[in-house]
């Protein structure tokens, strides 16, 4: 779905810190501490999961999925 890195890597293209990616995501500042604290995918309830994913997508922010088409290949972020 998402990992801890690609969190990091949005919010520097949004240049957002993770209070304000918990204020537009509607979760606490905490939560998204662990989840970026997370060696690979991130784990966490599926409701949290959606919340984060429909907050960076509203900001514009693309993720790109394991085996996604990607020129350079591999899980990334970009801005749409």
């Amino acid at each position: 779905m998402i990992t801890g890195t690609q969190m990091r890597a949005a919010r520097a293209l949004l240049g957002f810190d993770q209070r304000e990616l918990a204020k537009a995501s509607g979760l606490s500042l905490p939560t998204i501490q662990r989840m970026e604290s997370s060696g690979g995918v991130v784990r966490g309830n599926v409701d949290s999961l959606m919340k984060l994913v429909e907050a960076l997508a509203a900001n514009g922010i693309e993720l790109i999925g394991e085996g996604a088409a990607s020129s350079g290949g591999g899980r990334g972020v970009r801005l749409k």
